[in-house]
């Protein structure tokens, strides 16, 4: 029997801009960027208040042209020990409602209220309003049946918005929609879409199985039912805790002594973590490398990196640096490379300068990740007050069975 859930979606609006504002309360209602070096005018806006975005500032734009829009844009670096503490306390407020919290950011989590014994709607007014009063930070929340449509519900109205979303809704509020509107569709894979046709979210919907799977793979099916509102993703507060590291290792056919040969195993190596980092939505921090000899010995070396990274190319020539230092001209038996300390990519801040900011804009769909990371900064800080939890087996509230579902 199907299960009948309530979900929250809790997004904190334009949340770096909206702490220092609440520690600095002569910043509220003004223009307010954060971004790296603004004193040389070469940074990048992270993440800007609704009231420099009503002047044109962006997030990826460079400080000079924002500057440029708004002549009394305020420009500030950020502060993550700040938002840090002040994320702690925003779940905290969400943990005292249900230990089935979970985040995803350093600024949105969802929350699983199936059995709270509270109408949705009051509950969603209650937290939007304690997240004000008591760290005055604002918020939007979205009230769904699961999990992707709770978050398109809480993207809808911005700031401190509170929007439903029903299964019955989605034909009049979801498909007429562009399909790249839809959360998960980049824009890559919009415009693969769009050479088969698909324009709308409902285009997605209607959607040929085999044609999508043949164009964006197993993705395109996934993509499909949740366009038709179908999402069986629990809320997992464990979920925080699902990866630090990732890698992979291969034992080569036969020891290897031929350096080429031992690069073009690194370099297949260096594609697979990218691609897994890529699919988890991550970066790595640090690029570690080890090796097994003929004998058994086994060594690690790790190299942090300047900027967290999914990309295989910097992957591969890191990795080489420490390849180069490790080898002491030994048959390799296996080798391995890790991604570590991986975070979220909404959490991986870069102080580029303008002409950095050029140059990976060629090599990789930057503007979009450092979107994303504007919104939603970070991911594994929270690791208190968080419990396991079973999976919930009651309909909850009439409200739930009654005003979500068909």
């Amino acid at each position: 029997m199907c299960m009948s859930r309530v979900i929250l979606h809790i997004d904190m609006n334009s949340f770096y801009a909206s702490v220092e504002a609440a520690f600095d309360p002569s910043l509220k209602g003004l223009p307010l960027a954060i971004a790296g070096n603004p004193e040389e005018r070469k940074g990048i806006v992270v993440t800007c208040s609704y009231e420099a975005r009503a002047f044109g500032v962006k997030t990826t734009m460079p400080v000079w042209e924002a500057k440029k829009l708004c002549p009394n844009l305020i420009v500030k670096k950020p502060r993550f020990d700040r938002y840090r503490k002040a994320s702690k306390a925003m779940f905290a407020i969400l943990s005292s409602y249900t230990p089935i919290v979970e985040p995803v950011s350093i600024d949105e989590g969802y929350m699983d209220v199936t059995d709270v014994a509270r109408h949705p709607l009051d509950l969603a007014k209650e937290i939007q309003q304690r997240l004000l009063d008591e760290l005055e930070l604002p918020s939007s929340i979205g009230i769904a049946p699961n999990k992707f449509l709770a978050k398109t519900a809480s993207d809808m109205k911005k700031p401190l918005g509170i929007t439903v979303l029903r299964k019955r809704d989605i034909k009049e509020k979801l498909w007429p929609l562009d399909v790249e509107e839809m959360h998960g569709v980049g824009a890559k894979t919009a415009e693969k879409l769009k050479k088969i046709g698909i324009r709308t979210i409902g285009d997605l919907a209607r959607g040929n199985d085999v044609q999508l799977e043949k164009i964006i793979g197993i993705n395109g099916l996934r993509l499909k039912e949740k366009a038709n509102g179908i999402d069986h993703r629990p809320v997992d507060p464990s979920s925080v805790y699902d990866f630090k590291s990732v890698g992979n290792q291969m034992t080569l056919p036969e020891d290897a002594t031929n350096e080429e040969e031992l690069k073009n195993a690194l370099k297949s190596l260096a594609k697979s973590v990218s691609l897994r980092l890529k699919k988890k939505e991550a970066v790595a921090t640090k690029v570690a490398v080890m090796l097994r000899y003929k004998d058994r010995t086994t060594v690690t070396k790790s190299m942090k990196l300047e900027n967290p990274t999914d990309d295989e190319r910097t992957i591969f020539q890191h990795a080489l640096i420490v390849f180069q230092k490790l080898w002491k001209n030994e048959p390799v038996r296996l080798l391995g490379i890790t991604g570590q300390d991986v975070m979220h990519k909404k959490n991986a801040f870069k102080q580029l300068d303008l002409f950095t900011f050029e140059e990976e804009a060629k090599n990789e769909p930057l503007h979009q990740a450092i979107e994303k990371l504007s919104e939603k900064y970070g991911e594994g800080i929270i690791k208190k007050g968080l419990s396991m939890h079973k999976e919930i087996d009651s309909f909850g509230s009439s409200f739930g069975k009654d005003f979500f579902f068909k």
